[in-house]
């Protein structure tokens, strides 16, 4: 039934005697959350403790390790040498002993001893092969190298590593300094930067983002219901991922990633339901002053979910399906990353359609408790929010313009964006792997933490050592190591000439690749990389474009109005462009580096593209489901498209300007701390989230509402009949 409303300052609102509609699917659930409110606290308390007894364990459960290229040949080349060449592959751990006199120094010996005990007492180091005069001794003699072999997976290594880099360093003195380095250390070294910075991001940003959710919500009580949805997502979602991680590799950034969405998605979904219920209960009380208040915050709750609770629903399933297009890359961590922040959405997105309304209802009139004092009890339609609807719809070529040619100016630069897996510098200068990087290309060359591994069929290795020899871009080349099991392979190792994040490092590999034979696999940790951002790369297109795909068709069915899903998803494009846009200019060439204290790499660290792209459009796509839901509520209602733009920035407007502005706040505060990584996280996020918000959200998507007009909700016939029939309106 449909009401017309020609008083757009003031909400539609059903006759008195107008019995209320029966509540759909998610009221009848809210419903039930409600009546049952001890069942569904127990049920989550019961989720809670129960997986949460797991969470302490998370740090420790989770890996450090699976930034690779499953099936890649640089991994193929790892597999065997920790099978056929007693763990020397690129997971072995090497000791580094640089001093102010000869190694042959009969303390600097002692050292180098007890450096290598301290190695072979943990089981997951296979062999110690002890510095080789020609080979892992420098040519001025004051520096050592010893290999401590892989006797176990890469993320045990990496576990490794997080054990034995404090024992060794503590063998330093006396002018004599030992470091571990190699690929397993700088995981180490750079999860445990990483994850630093993110407490201290975190800690940084919980004022904040309390302050905004205190006037956000407008009451004290209110604003503690994210944290309720966010504590409950996280503690089963942490508890699930330690349970997880003992089937299969989880990376610990996971867990990071996991928190963040979980908070930012806990308020938002939070946000979005409390304004509704006030709204509803203050509603139904004018229809009836006369209801009990217990049924009344009842029947609130119903109405609250068969309109926001149907937003939040397809908000959700846009965020699960945006991240699921990452699981096309085939790479654990990017698989496991994703798959955890997934997880605790699920968690939140479970809360917040089963718990939350239970609390709302056993709430009632107590959600506006110590509220501030300019707060409107059932305040739900934005005056501000409307008069700025009523002037875009007056100007929509003015505002529209403004914010296209904006968003255009700051996507412009990403044409000239480059990418690669992150170099050494990311680390603190004092880290056990910068430090033995930076003493064996001291001793060794530039090119020598890069080292390469060839593996050849040993009749062919003679051959082959001469082919690598007299390639360009290779320092020298080591006499071939055939295997010792007689498997009938030999390694080759070699040195490049360039440091291992230089571009032309990627150039030798393909010419080796390219001259030698078929059968001969070229690998080593620098390589590792390399195939990695290659296969980031060749996957991006296909990531971005099922994301949009799918983001398209959740749209089409939850709206079932294809022109304004299309023009919603592709909106969505330009806040992405803008916000890398500006990550080129920052974090490639470098303006404002002084002020956010990095050094710039030249590039963007390579899983920037893939992960960002898909965590930016899951959060745009939950701001675009909140304001075309309410449009589509409005234009059902009343059938009016003016109504439907100036109605949905006028009810979803300030809940997406504050839900931004937690967002922007905790994101920003990543750039602040902490090594470059989490700079980039926090900028490119902070920036999307901002320009989204601000330009699209607000601007640019209820100008298209405004230019397209009723066509914005036209089903085609044929469409019509295939869909299924989903309503946002509630009468």
């Amino acid at each position: 039934m449909k009401h017309p409303d020609t008083t757009l300052g003031r909400p539609a609102t059903t006759a008195p005697s107008d019995p209320p509609p029966p509540p759909g699917l998610l009221g009848r659930l809210g419903t039930w959350s409600v009546r049952h409110f001890k069942a569904v606290l127990a049920g989550w308390l019961l989720v809670v403790v129960g997986l949460g007894a797991f969470a302490p364990q998370v740090t420790s459960a989770l890996s450090g390790a699976g930034w690779q290229a499953d099936g890649s040949e640089s991994v193929k080349v790892r597999q065997i040498a920790e099978q056929h060449f007693a763990g020397n592959a690129s997971s072995a751990l090497q000791i580094v002993v640089a001093a102010d006199r000869p190694v042959t120094e009969p303390d600097v010996q002692r050292v180098i001893t007890r450096a290598g005990e301290i190695a072979a007492a943990d089981p997951r180091v296979s062999t110690v092969v002890a510095p080789q005069p020609g080979a892992t001794i420098a040519q001025d003699g004051r520096t050592a190298v010893l290999l401590a072999g892989a006797n176990a997976s890469p993320d045990d290594m990496v576990r490794a590593a997080d054990d034995l880099k404090g024992p060794l360093n503590d063998l330093s003195g006396d002018g004599i300094d030992v470091h571990a380095t190699g690929a397993s250390v700088l995981w180490s070294d750079f999860n445990k930067a990483n994850h630093d910075a993110m407490m201290k991001s975190e800690i940084m940003s919980w004022p904040v983002t309390l302050a905004i959710l205190v006037l956000a919500f407008g009451s004290l009580v209110a604003a503690g219901l994210p944290l309720l949805l966010t504590m409950a997502g996280l503690a089963a979602s942490a508890g699930s991922l330690v349970l997880i991680s003992h089937l299969f590799p989880v990376s610990v950034w996971a867990m990071n990633f996991a928190m963040m969405f979980a908070l930012a998605l806990g308020i938002d979904y939070a946000l979005f339901l409390v304004v509704r219920f006030r709204s509803a209960r203050a509603a139904a009380a004018r229809r009836n002053p006369a209801q009990d208040s217990r049924l009344s915050s009842t029947a609130a709750v119903a109405e609250t979910m068969d309109t926001a609770g149907k937003a939040v629903l397809l908000s959700g399933a846009t965020v699960l399906v945006s991240l699921s297009a990452v699981m096309l890359v085939p790479s654990p961590a990017f698989r496991s990353m994703a798959g955890g922040i997934m997880l605790a959405v699920l968690f939140v997105l479970a809360a917040t359609l089963t718990l939350l309304p239970a609390v709302l209802g056993r709430l009632g009139h107590r959600v506006d408790a110590l509220a501030l004092p300019w707060v409107k009890s059932g305040e739900h339609r934005s005056p501000r929010f409307a008069a700025w609807g009523e002037r875009l719809w007056k100007h929509p070529l003015r505002y529209g313009a403004l914010a296209l040619a904006a968003l255009i100016a700051l996507a412009a630069p990403v044409l000239g964006l480059r990418t690669a897996m992150p170099s050494i510098a990311v680390l603190p200068e004092d880290a056990s792997a910068r430090a033995g990087y930076t003493a064996v290309q001291q001793a060794f060359g530039p090119g020598a933490p890069g080292t390469l591994q060839i593996l050849t069929p040993t009749e062919g290795a003679a051959d082959v050592s001469a082919g690598i020899a007299a390639t360009p871009g290779i320092a020298g080349v080591m006499p071939a190591q055939p295997a010792a099991d007689g498997s009938g392979w030999s390694m080759v190792q070699a040195v490049p000439t360039v440091d291992p994040s230089s571009p032309d490092l990627g150039r030798t590999v393909d010419a080796l690749r390219a001259d030698l034979p078929s059968d001969t696999l070229v690998g080593g940790a620098a390589v590792e990389n390399l195939d990695l951002q290659h296969l980031l790369t060749e996957k991006t297109p296909l990531v971005i474009g099922v994301v949009m795909g799918l983001g398209f068709l959740l749209l089409l069915v939850a709206l079932r109005a294809p022109l304004i899903a299309a023009l919603g998803t592709a909106a969505s494009l330009l806040s992405t462009g803008a916000a890398f846009g500006v990550a080129r200019l920052v974090f490639q060439d470098g303006h404002g580096a002084g002020l956010l204290g990095f050094t710039p790499q030249g590039f963007l660290d390579g899983w920037a593209p893939v992960f960002f792209f898909a965590m930016i459009f899951a959060i745009a796509m939950d701001y675009t489901v909140f304001l075309l839901a309410s449009a589509k509520e409005h234009y059902e209602r009343t059938g009016d498209p003016r109504e439907a733009m100036v109605g949905a920035l006028a009810h979803s407007g300030r809940v997406i300007f504050a839900a931004a502005g937690v967002m922007v706040a905790v994101f920003f505060t990543f750039a602040l701390s902490g090594p470059l990584p989490p700079k980039e996280m926090g900028i490119v996020l902070g920036v999307a989230v901002l320009l989204d918000a601000a330009l699209v959200r607000l601007v640019l998507l209820p100008v298209l509402l405004r230019l397209t007009g009723a066509a914005a909700w036209r089903t085609p016939a044929w469409l019509d009949r295939v869909l299924p029939k989903i309503s946002f309106s509630h009468d």
